[in-house]
Protein backbone atom coordinates (compact mmCIF):
# COMPACT_ATOMS: atom_id res chain seq x y z
CA UNK A 1 0.00 0.00 0.00
CA UNK A 2 1.36 3.41 -1.11
CA UNK A 3 2.10 6.49 1.56
CA UNK A 4 0.28 9.72 0.41
CA UNK A 5 3.62 10.74 -0.06
CA UNK A 6 4.45 8.11 -2.20
CA UNK A 7 0.56 8.86 -4.44
CA UNK A 8 1.67 12.38 -4.31
CA UNK A 9 5.20 10.94 -6.45
CA UNK A 10 2.95 9.10 -8.74
CA UNK A 11 0.57 12.54 -9.23
CA UNK A 12 3.45 14.47 -10.18
CA UNK A 13 5.26 11.69 -12.43
CA UNK A 14 2.14 11.27 -14.24
CA UNK A 15 1.31 15.70 -14.61
CA UNK A 16 5.02 15.94 -15.71
CA UNK A 17 4.75 12.50 -18.29
CA UNK A 18 0.93 14.67 -19.93
CA UNK A 19 2.92 17.97 -19.91
CA UNK A 20 6.07 17.23 -21.31
CA UNK A 21 4.10 14.65 -24.36
CA UNK A 22 0.82 17.26 -24.75
CA UNK A 23 3.57 20.03 -25.07
CA UNK A 24 5.98 17.85 -27.48
CA UNK A 25 3.65 16.66 -29.98
CA UNK A 26 3.21 19.39 -32.04
CA UNK A 27 6.81 20.12 -32.00
CA UNK A 28 7.55 16.46 -33.02
CA UNK A 29 5.12 15.80 -35.25
CA UNK A 30 6.31 19.17 -37.18
CA UNK A 31 9.92 17.49 -37.16
CA UNK A 32 8.62 14.48 -38.45
CA UNK A 33 6.73 15.97 -41.61
CA UNK A 34 9.95 17.82 -42.30
CA UNK A 35 12.41 15.11 -41.95
CA UNK A 36 10.14 12.83 -43.75
CA UNK A 37 8.68 15.00 -47.09
CA UNK A 38 11.05 18.00 -46.69
CA UNK A 39 13.78 18.61 -49.34
CA UNK A 40 15.97 21.02 -47.48
CA UNK A 41 19.56 22.29 -46.79
CA UNK A 42 20.84 21.09 -43.42
CA UNK A 43 17.56 18.18 -43.18
CA UNK A 44 20.58 15.77 -42.46
CA UNK A 45 21.78 18.15 -39.45
CA UNK A 46 18.13 18.59 -38.21
CA UNK A 47 17.92 14.68 -38.16
CA UNK A 48 21.54 15.14 -35.89
CA UNK A 49 20.17 17.13 -33.57
CA UNK A 50 16.31 15.70 -33.32
CA UNK A 51 18.59 12.31 -32.65
CA UNK A 52 21.16 14.06 -30.53
CA UNK A 53 19.38 13.27 -27.20
CA UNK A 54 19.26 9.57 -27.95
CA UNK A 55 22.92 8.93 -28.01
CA UNK A 56 24.39 12.10 -25.32
CA UNK A 57 24.09 10.94 -21.55
CA UNK A 58 21.65 12.26 -20.16
CA UNK A 59 23.56 14.12 -17.79
CA UNK A 60 24.57 16.29 -20.35
CA UNK A 61 21.65 17.06 -22.23
CA UNK A 62 20.37 18.13 -18.06
CA UNK A 63 23.78 20.34 -18.10
CA UNK A 64 22.78 21.79 -21.58
CA UNK A 65 19.01 22.63 -20.18
CA UNK A 66 20.93 23.78 -16.94
CA UNK A 67 23.06 26.28 -19.07
CA UNK A 68 20.38 27.30 -21.40
CA UNK A 69 17.56 28.05 -18.93
CA UNK A 70 19.69 29.42 -16.04
CA UNK A 71 18.96 33.02 -15.25
CA UNK A 72 22.05 33.96 -17.40
CA UNK A 73 21.10 31.42 -20.24
CA UNK A 74 19.78 32.58 -23.36
CA UNK A 75 16.46 31.06 -22.46
CA UNK A 76 16.31 31.57 -18.85
CA UNK A 77 16.93 35.44 -19.21
CA UNK A 78 13.86 35.97 -21.85
CA UNK A 79 12.24 34.00 -18.98
CA UNK A 80 13.30 36.09 -16.55
CA UNK A 81 12.15 39.33 -17.74
CA UNK A 82 8.31 37.61 -18.06
CA UNK A 83 9.03 36.69 -14.13
CA UNK A 84 8.53 32.95 -14.84
CA UNK A 85 11.63 30.48 -14.26
CA UNK A 86 11.42 26.67 -14.35
CA UNK A 87 14.26 26.16 -12.07
CA UNK A 88 13.50 23.60 -9.44
CA UNK A 89 9.95 23.72 -10.87
CA UNK A 90 7.96 20.66 -12.20
CA UNK A 91 8.03 22.61 -15.34
CA UNK A 92 11.67 22.15 -15.61
CA UNK A 93 10.89 18.60 -15.29
CA UNK A 94 8.10 18.31 -17.51
CA UNK A 95 10.95 20.20 -19.84
CA UNK A 96 13.48 17.83 -19.63
CA UNK A 97 11.21 15.09 -19.88
CA UNK A 98 10.16 16.25 -23.13
CA UNK A 99 13.50 16.71 -24.86
CA UNK A 100 14.19 13.24 -23.75
CA UNK A 101 11.39 11.79 -24.93
CA UNK A 102 11.30 13.81 -28.68
CA UNK A 103 13.28 11.55 -30.70
CA UNK A 104 11.12 8.18 -29.70
CA UNK A 105 8.47 10.09 -30.77
CA UNK A 106 9.54 12.00 -34.15
CA UNK A 107 11.35 8.39 -35.26
CA UNK A 108 7.74 6.98 -35.07
CA UNK A 109 6.26 9.05 -36.57
CA UNK A 110 8.43 9.87 -38.98
CA UNK A 111 8.15 6.12 -40.09
CA UNK A 112 4.11 6.62 -39.81
CA UNK A 113 4.44 9.40 -42.36
CA UNK A 114 6.76 8.02 -44.85
CA UNK A 115 4.55 4.88 -44.68
CA UNK A 116 1.48 6.46 -46.43
CA UNK A 117 0.84 5.59 -49.77
CA UNK A 118 2.21 9.07 -51.76
CA UNK A 119 -0.27 7.41 -54.59
CA UNK A 120 -3.00 8.64 -52.64
CA UNK A 121 -2.17 11.62 -52.34
CA UNK A 122 -1.66 12.68 -55.64
CA UNK A 123 -4.70 11.27 -56.78
CA UNK A 124 -6.48 13.36 -54.13
CA UNK A 125 -4.69 16.05 -55.76
CA UNK A 126 -5.62 15.19 -58.83
CA UNK A 127 -9.19 15.75 -58.21
CA UNK A 128 -8.56 19.29 -57.26
CA UNK A 129 -7.96 18.92 -53.60
CA UNK A 130 -5.85 21.62 -51.79
CA UNK A 131 -2.66 20.53 -49.82
CA UNK A 132 -4.67 21.26 -46.55
CA UNK A 133 -7.57 19.39 -47.59
CA UNK A 134 -5.84 16.20 -48.50
CA UNK A 135 -3.35 16.55 -45.50
CA UNK A 136 -6.75 16.63 -43.24
CA UNK A 137 -8.63 14.19 -44.71
CA UNK A 138 -5.74 11.36 -46.08
CA UNK A 139 -2.50 12.18 -44.62
CA UNK A 140 -2.73 12.96 -41.01
CA UNK A 141 -5.70 10.03 -40.45
CA UNK A 142 -3.23 7.54 -42.08
CA UNK A 143 -0.48 8.27 -40.28
CA UNK A 144 -2.85 8.53 -36.74
CA UNK A 145 -1.92 5.32 -35.49
CA UNK A 146 1.88 6.31 -35.56
CA UNK A 147 1.24 9.41 -33.78
CA UNK A 148 -0.41 7.54 -31.33
CA UNK A 149 2.19 5.33 -30.45
CA UNK A 150 4.82 8.23 -30.91
CA UNK A 151 2.91 9.82 -27.97
CA UNK A 152 2.66 6.27 -26.14
CA UNK A 153 6.80 5.71 -26.50
CA UNK A 154 7.42 9.58 -25.22
CA UNK A 155 5.42 9.08 -22.42
CA UNK A 156 6.49 6.21 -21.34
CA UNK A 157 10.06 7.93 -21.86
CA UNK A 158 8.72 10.80 -19.63
CA UNK A 159 7.69 8.57 -16.53
CA UNK A 160 11.02 7.02 -16.60
CA UNK A 161 13.92 10.20 -17.56
CA UNK A 162 16.24 10.56 -14.28
CA UNK A 163 19.21 11.66 -15.47
CA UNK A 164 18.84 15.33 -17.45
CA UNK A 165 16.07 16.00 -14.75
CA UNK A 166 18.07 15.36 -11.59
CA UNK A 167 21.15 17.29 -13.66
CA UNK A 168 18.55 20.01 -14.78
CA UNK A 169 15.91 21.01 -11.82
CA UNK A 170 17.67 18.26 -8.78
CA UNK A 171 15.70 16.30 -6.87
CA UNK A 172 12.92 18.37 -4.87
CA UNK A 173 10.55 16.46 -3.24
CA UNK A 174 7.09 17.75 -3.83
CA UNK A 175 8.22 19.80 -6.70
CA UNK A 176 10.65 17.86 -9.23
CA UNK A 177 10.71 13.98 -7.56
CA UNK A 178 9.45 11.73 -10.04
CA UNK A 179 9.53 7.65 -9.80
CA UNK A 180 12.40 7.15 -11.25
CA UNK A 181 14.22 10.31 -8.40
CA UNK A 182 12.06 8.33 -6.09
CA UNK A 183 13.43 5.03 -6.17
CA UNK A 184 17.26 6.21 -6.17
CA UNK A 185 16.56 8.19 -3.36
CA UNK A 186 14.84 5.36 -1.47
CA UNK A 187 17.58 3.36 -2.62
CA UNK A 188 20.10 5.74 -0.57
CA UNK A 189 18.00 5.58 2.35
CA UNK A 190 18.91 1.87 4.69
CA UNK A 191 15.57 0.28 5.14
CA UNK A 192 14.11 2.07 1.48
CA UNK A 193 14.08 -1.31 -0.07
CA UNK A 194 10.19 -1.58 0.19
CA UNK A 195 9.30 1.89 -0.97
CA UNK A 196 11.48 1.15 -4.03
CA UNK A 197 9.99 -2.40 -4.23
CA UNK A 198 6.44 -0.39 -4.47
CA UNK A 199 7.83 2.17 -6.57
CA UNK A 200 8.82 0.15 -9.10
CA UNK A 201 5.55 -2.07 -9.19
CA UNK A 202 3.68 1.25 -9.66
CA UNK A 203 6.61 2.17 -12.57
CA UNK A 204 5.62 -0.73 -14.32
CA UNK A 205 2.36 -1.11 -14.04
CA UNK A 206 1.72 2.24 -15.64
CA UNK A 207 4.68 1.66 -18.39
CA UNK A 208 2.50 -1.68 -19.24
CA UNK A 209 -1.31 0.19 -19.00
CA UNK A 210 0.09 2.87 -21.45
CA UNK A 211 1.49 0.52 -23.95
CA UNK A 212 -1.84 -2.21 -23.56
CA UNK A 213 -3.55 1.36 -23.97
CA UNK A 214 -1.96 2.15 -27.09
CA UNK A 215 -2.33 -1.24 -28.76
CA UNK A 216 -6.25 -0.81 -28.58
CA UNK A 217 -6.09 2.28 -29.15
CA UNK A 218 -4.50 1.54 -32.71
CA UNK A 219 -6.57 -2.12 -33.20
CA UNK A 220 -9.87 0.50 -32.68
CA UNK A 221 -8.34 2.93 -35.41
CA UNK A 222 -7.51 0.06 -37.76
CA UNK A 223 -11.12 -0.96 -37.45
CA UNK A 224 -12.56 2.14 -38.34
CA UNK A 225 -9.71 2.69 -41.44
CA UNK A 226 -8.09 4.92 -39.79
Amino acid sequence: MLSSDEWAIVRLSLLVGGVAVAATLPVAFALAWALARGRFPGRLLLDGLVHLPLVLPPVVTGWLLLLAFAPAGVVGRVLASLGVTVMFRWTGAAIAAGVMALPLMVRTMRLSIEAVDRRLEEAATTLSAGRARVFRTITLPLSLPGVVAGAVLGFARALGEFGATITFVSDVPGETETLPLAIYAALQRPGGEAAVWRLAAISVALSLLALFAAELLARRMGRHGL
